[in-house]
Protein backbone atom coordinates (compact mmCIF):
# COMPACT_ATOMS: atom_id res chain seq x y z
CA UNK A 1 0.00 0.00 0.00
CA UNK A 2 1.01 3.32 -0.22
CA UNK A 3 2.28 5.72 2.36
CA UNK A 4 -0.66 7.31 4.29
CA UNK A 5 -0.78 10.22 6.30
CA UNK A 6 -2.23 9.46 10.25
CA UNK A 7 -2.96 12.80 12.31
CA UNK A 8 -4.10 11.18 15.11
CA UNK A 9 -1.82 8.75 17.55
CA UNK A 10 -4.23 6.01 18.40
CA UNK A 11 -4.01 2.76 20.31
CA UNK A 12 -6.41 0.56 18.76
CA UNK A 13 -6.26 1.75 15.51
CA UNK A 14 -6.17 -0.24 12.43
CA UNK A 15 -3.44 1.04 10.52
CA UNK A 16 -1.74 -2.58 10.31
CA UNK A 17 -4.57 -4.32 9.60
CA UNK A 18 -6.14 -1.55 7.08
CA UNK A 19 -4.65 -3.85 3.78
CA UNK A 20 -6.12 -7.28 5.04
CA UNK A 21 -9.54 -5.10 5.88
CA UNK A 22 -9.44 -3.49 2.49
CA UNK A 23 -9.11 -6.57 0.83
CA UNK A 24 -12.58 -6.98 1.95
CA UNK A 25 -14.07 -4.21 0.27
CA UNK A 26 -16.70 -4.34 -2.52
CA UNK A 27 -15.62 -3.25 -5.88
CA UNK A 28 -17.40 0.36 -5.93
CA UNK A 29 -18.58 2.52 -2.70
CA UNK A 30 -20.08 4.89 -2.66
CA UNK A 31 -19.72 6.27 0.62
CA UNK A 32 -17.30 4.73 3.04
CA UNK A 33 -18.82 5.46 6.65
CA UNK A 34 -16.98 5.21 9.67
CA UNK A 35 -19.07 5.67 12.82
CA UNK A 36 -16.37 4.78 15.13
CA UNK A 37 -13.88 6.80 13.49
CA UNK A 38 -10.60 7.20 16.51
CA UNK A 39 -8.15 7.36 13.74
CA UNK A 40 -10.00 6.81 11.09
CA UNK A 41 -6.97 4.96 9.87
CA UNK A 42 -9.26 2.67 7.17
CA UNK A 43 -11.23 5.80 5.78
CA UNK A 44 -7.40 7.44 4.90
CA UNK A 45 -6.01 3.66 3.49
CA UNK A 46 -9.44 3.63 1.78
CA UNK A 47 -8.99 7.15 0.23
CA UNK A 48 -5.34 6.42 -0.79
CA UNK A 49 -6.32 3.75 -2.70
CA UNK A 50 -9.39 5.49 -4.50
CA UNK A 51 -11.95 2.48 -2.61
CA UNK A 52 -14.53 5.28 -2.32
CA UNK A 53 -16.04 8.11 -4.06
CA UNK A 54 -17.07 9.77 -0.55
CA UNK A 55 -16.29 9.76 3.17
CA UNK A 56 -18.67 10.35 6.52
CA UNK A 57 -16.10 9.79 9.50
CA UNK A 58 -17.81 10.13 13.10
CA UNK A 59 -16.87 9.82 16.65
CA UNK A 60 -19.02 9.94 19.77
CA UNK A 61 -15.93 11.62 21.42
CA UNK A 62 -16.90 15.11 20.50
CA UNK A 63 -13.39 16.58 20.61
CA UNK A 64 -12.23 13.55 18.36
CA UNK A 65 -14.53 14.41 16.29
CA UNK A 66 -13.46 18.53 15.80
CA UNK A 67 -10.27 16.91 15.07
CA UNK A 68 -11.47 15.64 11.74
CA UNK A 69 -13.33 18.52 11.34
CA UNK A 70 -10.31 21.01 11.61
CA UNK A 71 -7.83 18.58 9.60
CA UNK A 72 -10.79 18.83 6.83
CA UNK A 73 -11.90 22.51 7.31
CA UNK A 74 -8.88 24.02 8.88
CA UNK A 75 -5.54 21.94 8.81
CA UNK A 76 -3.02 24.76 9.27
CA UNK A 77 -4.49 26.40 12.18
CA UNK A 78 -4.97 23.49 13.96
CA UNK A 79 -0.99 22.18 13.04
CA UNK A 80 0.04 25.83 14.35
CA UNK A 81 -1.79 25.16 17.81
CA UNK A 82 -0.28 21.47 18.04
CA UNK A 83 3.04 22.98 17.89
CA UNK A 84 2.23 26.17 20.12
CA UNK A 85 1.43 23.17 23.13
CA UNK A 86 4.75 20.93 22.17
CA UNK A 87 6.73 23.99 21.90
CA UNK A 88 5.41 25.30 25.46
CA UNK A 89 6.16 22.40 27.46
CA UNK A 90 9.54 21.99 27.03
CA UNK A 91 10.77 24.00 30.55
CA UNK A 92 8.92 20.90 32.27
CA UNK A 93 7.18 18.42 30.45
CA UNK A 94 5.14 15.90 33.20
CA UNK A 95 3.49 19.70 34.77
CA UNK A 96 2.86 20.98 31.70
CA UNK A 97 1.03 17.81 30.01
CA UNK A 98 -1.06 17.92 33.84
CA UNK A 99 -2.20 21.12 33.05
CA UNK A 100 -3.34 20.70 29.77
CA UNK A 101 -4.98 17.93 30.97
CA UNK A 102 -7.28 19.51 33.56
CA UNK A 103 -7.74 22.06 30.80
CA UNK A 104 -9.25 19.20 28.47
CA UNK A 105 -11.36 18.42 31.24
CA UNK A 106 -12.86 21.36 32.23
CA UNK A 107 -13.13 23.49 28.38
CA UNK A 108 -12.65 20.21 25.80
CA UNK A 109 -10.36 21.44 22.62
CA UNK A 110 -9.19 19.59 20.12
CA UNK A 111 -5.49 20.50 19.78
CA UNK A 112 -5.61 19.84 23.29
CA UNK A 113 -6.77 16.54 23.01
CA UNK A 114 -4.52 15.97 20.10
CA UNK A 115 -1.41 16.35 22.43
CA UNK A 116 -2.24 14.31 24.99
CA UNK A 117 -2.92 11.79 22.55
CA UNK A 118 0.44 12.38 21.27
CA UNK A 119 2.02 12.21 24.69
CA UNK A 120 -0.42 9.46 26.89
CA UNK A 121 1.08 6.60 27.64
CA UNK A 122 0.60 3.69 24.77
CA UNK A 123 -1.40 7.03 22.87
CA UNK A 124 -4.38 5.04 24.56
CA UNK A 125 -7.64 7.04 25.26
CA UNK A 126 -8.77 6.12 29.57
CA UNK A 127 -11.25 7.97 31.23
CA UNK A 128 -12.28 8.31 34.43
CA UNK A 129 -15.81 7.39 35.91
CA UNK A 130 -16.44 10.90 36.18
CA UNK A 131 -16.17 11.17 32.68
CA UNK A 132 -12.41 13.42 32.96
CA UNK A 133 -9.33 12.30 30.43
CA UNK A 134 -7.27 10.36 33.05
CA UNK A 135 -4.18 8.90 31.15
CA UNK A 136 -0.81 9.55 32.56
CA UNK A 137 1.43 11.17 30.44
CA UNK A 138 4.39 8.93 28.77
CA UNK A 139 7.34 10.35 30.32
CA UNK A 140 10.16 9.37 27.83
CA UNK A 141 9.52 11.25 25.58
CA UNK A 142 7.31 14.38 24.34
CA UNK A 143 5.44 13.16 21.68
CA UNK A 144 4.99 13.19 18.11
CA UNK A 145 7.13 16.62 16.40
CA UNK A 146 5.35 19.72 15.50
CA UNK A 147 7.06 19.24 12.05
CA UNK A 148 6.08 15.63 11.64
CA UNK A 149 2.40 16.15 12.54
CA UNK A 150 2.03 19.19 10.62
CA UNK A 151 3.13 16.84 7.81
CA UNK A 152 0.15 14.04 8.52
CA UNK A 153 -2.29 16.93 8.96
CA UNK A 154 -2.05 18.82 5.63
CA UNK A 155 -1.58 15.32 3.91
CA UNK A 156 -4.70 13.67 5.84
CA UNK A 157 -6.45 17.22 4.58
CA UNK A 158 -5.34 16.65 0.72
CA UNK A 159 -6.16 13.04 0.86
CA UNK A 160 -9.74 13.94 1.76
CA UNK A 161 -10.24 17.52 0.64
CA UNK A 162 -13.88 18.56 -0.67
CA UNK A 163 -14.93 14.23 -0.36
CA UNK A 164 -15.49 14.00 3.71
CA UNK A 165 -17.20 15.47 6.37
CA UNK A 166 -16.93 14.70 9.85
CA UNK A 167 -19.19 14.86 12.60
CA UNK A 168 -19.57 13.84 16.65
CA UNK A 169 -22.87 11.68 17.81
CA UNK A 170 -24.00 8.67 18.26
CA UNK A 171 -23.01 6.05 15.50
CA UNK A 172 -26.79 4.86 14.82
CA UNK A 173 -27.64 8.33 13.67
CA UNK A 174 -24.05 8.89 11.26
CA UNK A 175 -25.07 5.65 9.52
CA UNK A 176 -28.55 6.68 9.59
CA UNK A 177 -28.74 7.67 5.49
CA UNK A 178 -26.38 4.59 4.39
CA UNK A 179 -27.35 2.46 1.31
CA UNK A 180 -27.12 -0.49 -0.38
CA UNK A 181 -24.49 1.47 -2.61
CA UNK A 182 -22.28 2.42 0.63
CA UNK A 183 -20.30 0.42 2.60
CA UNK A 184 -20.49 0.85 6.49
CA UNK A 185 -17.16 0.27 8.73
CA UNK A 186 -17.18 -0.29 12.43
CA UNK A 187 -14.78 -0.78 15.01
CA UNK A 188 -16.44 -0.18 18.51
CA UNK A 189 -14.57 -0.26 21.62
CA UNK A 190 -12.72 -3.25 22.17
CA UNK A 191 -15.02 -6.15 24.33
CA UNK A 192 -13.86 -6.23 27.63
CA UNK A 193 -12.68 -2.55 27.90
CA UNK A 194 -16.28 -0.79 28.00
CA UNK A 195 -18.26 -2.75 30.02
CA UNK A 196 -19.87 -2.10 33.60
CA UNK A 197 -16.58 -3.00 35.14
CA UNK A 198 -14.08 -1.58 32.94
CA UNK A 199 -15.19 1.74 31.65
CA UNK A 200 -11.75 3.36 30.57
CA UNK A 201 -13.89 4.61 27.46
CA UNK A 202 -15.77 7.72 27.83
CA UNK A 203 -18.89 5.62 26.50
CA UNK A 204 -19.86 2.48 27.41
CA UNK A 205 -20.25 -0.54 24.37
CA UNK A 206 -24.06 -1.62 24.45
CA UNK A 207 -24.01 -5.10 22.67
CA UNK A 208 -27.47 -5.82 22.47
CA UNK A 209 -28.11 -2.34 20.91
CA UNK A 210 -25.61 -2.67 18.71
CA UNK A 211 -26.51 -6.24 17.37
CA UNK A 212 -30.22 -4.63 17.19
CA UNK A 213 -28.75 -1.71 14.64
CA UNK A 214 -26.95 -4.67 12.42
CA UNK A 215 -30.23 -6.21 11.86
CA UNK A 216 -31.21 -2.80 10.66
CA UNK A 217 -28.38 -2.56 8.20
CA UNK A 218 -29.22 -5.80 7.13
CA UNK A 219 -32.73 -5.10 6.72
CA UNK A 220 -32.01 -2.01 5.18
CA UNK A 221 -29.75 -4.03 2.52
CA UNK A 222 -26.11 -2.19 3.58
CA UNK A 223 -23.36 -3.81 3.59
CA UNK A 224 -20.97 -3.65 6.60
CA UNK A 225 -17.70 -4.55 7.90
CA UNK A 226 -17.20 -4.76 11.56
CA UNK A 227 -14.14 -5.00 13.98
CA UNK A 228 -15.23 -6.32 17.17
CA UNK A 229 -13.64 -9.13 19.41
CA UNK A 230 -10.02 -11.24 19.10
CA UNK A 231 -7.79 -13.64 21.26
CA UNK A 232 -4.21 -13.85 21.68
CA UNK A 233 -3.15 -17.36 22.10
CA UNK A 234 -5.95 -18.88 24.21
CA UNK A 235 -7.26 -15.73 26.09
CA UNK A 236 -10.53 -14.35 24.15
CA UNK A 237 -12.18 -11.23 24.14
CA UNK A 238 -15.87 -11.14 24.29
CA UNK A 239 -18.33 -13.72 22.55
CA UNK A 240 -18.76 -13.55 18.67
CA UNK A 241 -21.70 -11.72 17.06
CA UNK A 242 -24.56 -14.01 16.81
CA UNK A 243 -25.52 -16.38 14.42
CA UNK A 244 -28.42 -15.71 13.69
CA UNK A 245 -26.76 -12.21 11.80
CA UNK A 246 -25.67 -15.15 8.92
CA UNK A 247 -22.04 -13.05 9.13
CA UNK A 248 -18.79 -14.53 7.96
CA UNK A 249 -16.27 -13.86 10.39
CA UNK A 250 -12.33 -13.53 9.36
CA UNK A 251 -9.43 -13.77 11.52
CA UNK A 252 -6.95 -11.37 11.01
CA UNK A 253 -3.35 -11.70 12.01
CA UNK A 254 -2.32 -9.15 13.72
CA UNK A 255 1.38 -10.67 14.96
CA UNK A 256 2.84 -11.29 18.24
CA UNK A 257 1.19 -9.55 21.46
CA UNK A 258 3.27 -7.24 22.86
CA UNK A 259 2.30 -7.77 26.56
CA UNK A 260 3.09 -11.36 26.59
CA UNK A 261 6.23 -10.83 25.13
CA UNK A 262 7.03 -9.39 28.14
CA UNK A 263 5.92 -11.96 29.85
CA UNK A 264 7.73 -14.10 28.72
CA UNK A 265 5.20 -15.55 26.42
CA UNK A 266 5.12 -15.90 22.60
CA UNK A 267 1.81 -15.83 22.14
CA UNK A 268 -0.17 -14.51 18.58
CA UNK A 269 -3.07 -12.21 18.30
CA UNK A 270 -5.97 -12.13 15.92
CA UNK A 271 -8.45 -10.21 15.39
CA UNK A 272 -12.49 -10.75 14.20
CA UNK A 273 -13.62 -9.33 10.85
CA UNK A 274 -17.35 -9.63 10.00
CA UNK A 275 -18.44 -9.12 6.76
CA UNK A 276 -22.12 -8.71 6.00
CA UNK A 277 -23.64 -11.62 4.15
CA UNK A 278 -23.49 -9.35 0.65
CA UNK A 279 -19.80 -9.03 0.52
CA UNK A 280 -18.85 -12.66 2.08
CA UNK A 281 -20.58 -13.75 -1.30
CA UNK A 282 -18.77 -11.08 -3.53
CA UNK A 283 -15.24 -12.04 -1.97
CA UNK A 284 -14.26 -15.58 -2.17
CA UNK A 285 -10.55 -15.08 -1.48
CA UNK A 286 -8.37 -12.13 -0.45
CA UNK A 287 -6.42 -10.07 -3.78
CA UNK A 288 -2.79 -11.96 -3.97
CA UNK A 289 -0.84 -9.25 -3.03
CA UNK A 290 -3.09 -8.74 0.18
CA UNK A 291 -3.01 -12.85 0.93
CA UNK A 292 0.62 -13.09 0.36
CA UNK A 293 1.13 -10.58 2.68
CA UNK A 294 -0.93 -12.23 5.80
CA UNK A 295 -0.75 -16.46 5.36
CA UNK A 296 -1.73 -16.81 8.93
CA UNK A 297 -5.39 -15.40 7.72
CA UNK A 298 -7.80 -17.67 8.53
CA UNK A 299 -11.98 -18.48 7.91
CA UNK A 300 -14.34 -19.44 10.21
CA UNK A 301 -18.21 -19.20 9.73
Amino acid sequence: MPAVPHPIPYQGSKRLLAPLILGHFPTRVGTLYEPFAGSAAITLAAAGLGLATRFRIGDSLAPLADIWTRILADPKRLADEYESLWRAQQADPRAFYDDVRRAFNEAGGSARLLYLLARCVKNAVRFSHAGDFNQSPDNRRLGRSPTRMRTNILGAHELLRGRAQASAGDYAEAIRHATPDDLVYMDPPYQGTSGSNDQRYHQSFDRPRFVADLEGLLDRGVPFLVSLDGRTGAKTYGPALPAHLDLTRVELHAGRSSQATLSGRASETYESLYLSPALATAHTSLPRSIREASPDTRRAR
